[in-house]
């Protein structure tokens, strides 16, 4: 048979536009999709080139340049599913590069679901990478920026582009999702980009002489661009791409600047830093940068006192030409011995403490440090023991808003007469070395999901993210966890309860406590577990060794002292409740309502079903129909407490007014420190857009929560209540909003 006669059985040279008219009317008629199908299909098959017959379909068209699956996009991706079935359609050589050159023009203007498929079917990825190159160079010069990103992403051409270049109208345009993408699959590339912005962070670098090239850019937000901006995209970057900090020195130096900051806060404002943990972060804050040294002689100048700033310039070794006039004559001064006041004001301070804070029951030498797997085995024969009642805690470095999750350094296990504190740094270290990696984890996990012995904590599902980030072979415990009582839901109870705490069973000399504050300018309001202990056992925790360094060794007496107590004290806690629950306005059944429960979470707070899903917008998909049985049970305000991040202010006073208790970040704080307070003080954290995929990985399943930023206060509270369940009663509403009437006269 000839070609010819091969010809005439099949109808060819349709007109690709008849072919369009006939689609456009069954498209009309949602109906027919099958015959639309089946119509589009022998289309293809009656055009003497479906390849161009396609591109005169979208070229005469313009139904496809809008969002969602229009026709344009139906023809498209049938015919690439049609020429894996007709493979002998495909073109080459000088016809295929005319194919080529047309459907880049189309790329320009089509919307994303139609680039895949049109780059699949005429084979861009072959193309001349020169002349591909030119085209998104034509569109960057015309202004279209994302246009030719997301281009350069399609075909990957950015090995052969300018980071810098192409990057810099993004950021200005607050796109910084695309400018993600476009480094995500180039190590090298990342590198580049964060260099670049650290440079954009240097001390005297002036932004604006970047804005000034770009100042006819279509929607531009200047102020989306500045160096706090740049900061927390740099540090995203880093979290993200798992790059070195070393590579952006200016962004990491800022941040220490700013924990230093915070540190003199912390100690001379607030008075809630001890001296000598103090100094420990202070030390590891500044190390050897002589630009942060300089900076922290400067702000003991300012909050201390010169011969203050002498004694720290002596240990920095700081060259006399780096001093302010003054600090450099009080060194030549500067005899270096501690005083005998200070040693005295030390002594008088501890006999202080221990009239005004909780303290520990039993002996100091009931207390062990245990750093090497030998020492840990009579741990577990003491604690692995049915029946066994155990309270359990968790100590870590603050992070002060630097990258990564945190990694529990110290894990605390008291039991009635005794506590042990584990070195987990150490016993890592020695899993490693000796080949006992399994060892350890094994018997956490034993501990976790034996429901015959009672574990008590306070916010436990912080603290086993921490402990599943420390160590990857415990990531499940918190699914496994059986006889686990979470000594914070019983804070929400009391919290509820009725009960007046001046004037129940349990009386508390608040006026004695606040006058020792006044005394000493020492005391902030308690909250948390100490504010729990006070509650219950009379007298808070001593709180002052918190933010220790708690991975340096060795540690010291007070850190020692605090972390037993931390743990030791929900055993007192526990016991107090348990005896005589109806004086503190709790159920009778105490004891039979907390032992044994399989949950770690509050069930204030309580977990998503396996058929649900969290979206990032903060919408709950349900496998269910029956939507009862998804929602969380019904709680008050008062029970439900939350970290609002700084982009959310109006969310929180608006919360505030209807009685739930909520904190703030102010404007300058990193998103990474709603986890902190999180974990801290067994909170929701509420956030909206990109920082809810951080943050939501580093606290407990449930506990983060995304609302639409677009939306009013009030529409996001409506949605932030209906999700937890939170029932707003009027007495709610007037007691909250009287405060804050009173508040604003």
């Amino acid at each position: 048979m000839n070609q010819d006669s091969d010809s005439s059985d099949q109808p060819t040279g349709q007109d690709p536009l008849l072919l369009l008219k006939t689609l456009q009317l069954l498209w009309t008629k949602k109906e027919m999709k099958k015959q639309l199908k089946e119509e589009i299909r022998r289309g293809f098959a009656g055009l003497e080139d479906p390849l161009a017959g396609l591109l005169d379909m979208l070229e005469s068209s313009s139904d496809w340049k809008g969002k969602g699956h229009s026709l344009g996009y139906y023809i498209t991706t049938e015919l690439q599913l049609w020429i894996k079935e007709h493979p002998a359609v495909q073109q080459s050589g000088i016809k295929l590069k005319k194919l080529q050159a047309r459907v880049l023009r189309i790329l320009a203007q089509c919307p994303a679901n139609l680039l895949d498929p049109l780059i699949s079917i005429y084979q861009l990825h072959t193309a001349d990478r020169n002349y591909l190159l030119g085209h998104v160079s034509h569109l960057y010069h015309k202004g279209d920026y994302k246009e030719a990103a997301i281009l350069s992403i399609k075909l990957k051409l950015q090995p052969d582009q300018d980071v810098e270049k192409m990057c810099t109208p993004l950021l200005l345009q607050d796109k910084t999702n695309l400018v993600e993408d476009y480094v995500g699959e180039y190590p090298e590339l990342q590198s580049k980009l964060l260099q670049i912005l650290d440079t954009w962070c240097e001390p005297g670098f002036n932004i604006r002489d970047i804005t000034r090239q770009y100042q006819g850019l279509s929607r531009y937000k200047p102020d989306k661009f500045n160096r706090k901006m740049l900061s927390k995209l740099v540090f995203r970057l880093l979290d993200r791409f798992n790059v070195d900090p070393a590579l952006c020195p200016n962004v990491i130096n800022q941040r220490h600047l700013r924990t230093l900051n915070y540190l003199f806060y912390k100690r001379f404002v607030e008075k809630t830093m001890t001296q000598e943990n103090w100094t420990d972060h202070v030390q590891s804050t500044v190390g050897e940068n002589r630009w942060l040294q300089g900076h922290l002689i400067q702000l003991l100048i300012s909050y201390c006192d010169l011969k203050t700033a002498a004694r720290w310039a002596q240990r920095c070794n700081l060259p006399k030409e780096m001093l302010p006039y003054g600090v450099a004559d009080e060194l030549q001064k500067l005899q270096i011995q501690e005083r005998v006041e200070e040693a005295t004001k030390a002594d008088n301070y501890e006999e202080s403490k221990k009239k005004d804070y909780y303290q520990l029951p039993i002996p100091r030498a009931n207390i062990h440090f245990l750093q090497t797997w030998e020492e840990t085995l009579q741990c577990w024969e003491k604690v692995l023991r049915p029946g066994q009642v155990v309270g359990i805690d968790m100590e870590w470095r603050p992070s002060f808003g630097m990258v990564g999750k945190p990694r529990v350094s110290l894990l605390q296990i008291a039991l009635n007469d005794e506590v042990f504190l584990l070195d987990l740094p150490r016993l890592l270290e020695h899993a490693e070395t000796e080949g006992g990696k399994e060892k350890l984890p094994h018997f956490i996990q034993m501990l976790y999901s034996d429901a015959a012995i009672t574990k008590l904590g306070y916010g436990m599902s912080g603290d086993l993210s921490s402990l599943a980030a420390t160590w990857p072979a415990l990531k499940d415990t918190d699914k496994q966890a059986q006889g686990v009582v979470d000594l914070l839901t019983v804070d929400k109870q009391l919290q509820k309860s009725s009960i007046d705490w001046k004037k129940g069973s349990r009386k508390v000399d608040v006026l004695s406590l606040e006058q020792s504050n006044e005394d000493r300018g020492f005391r902030q309001p308690e909250k948390g577990l100490s504010l729990l202990v006070q509650h219950v056992l009379g007298k808070p925790l001593d709180k002052t060794e918190q933010l220790s360094n708690w991975e340096k060794r060795p540690l010291r007496e007070e850190q020692i002292l605090y972390a037993a107590s931390d743990a030791y004290c929900l055993l007192e806690i526990y016991e107090k409740l348990c005896k005589d629950p109806a004086s503190f306005g709790l159920s009778s059944d105490l004891t039979a309502s907390l032992v044994g429960k399989s949950s770690i979470k509050p069930t204030a707070k309580k977990q998503l079903n396996k058929q649900e899903v969290l979206s990032p917008s903060g919408q709950q998909c349900k496998g269910s129909k029956k939507e009862t049985s998804c929602r969380p049970a019904p709680i008050s305000p008062k029970e439900f407490s939350v970290v609002c991040d700084n982009m959310l202010q109006g969310l929180g006073r608006y919360l505030r007014c209807l009685g739930v208790d909520v904190q703030m970040l102010e404007n300058e704080d990193d998103h990474r420190k709603a986890a902190e307070i999180a974990r801290q003080e067994g909170r929701v954290i509420l956030t909206s857009g990109l920082p809810y995929q951080t943050l939501q990985s580093q606290v407990a399943e449930g506990r983060c929560f995304s609302v639409n930023c677009s939306e009013k206060a009030k529409e996001q509270a409506l949605q932030v209540l209906k999700h937890f369940n939170v029932q707003v009663s009027l007495a709610d509403i007037f007691s909250r909003c009287q405060g804050v009437i009173h508040w604003m006269t």
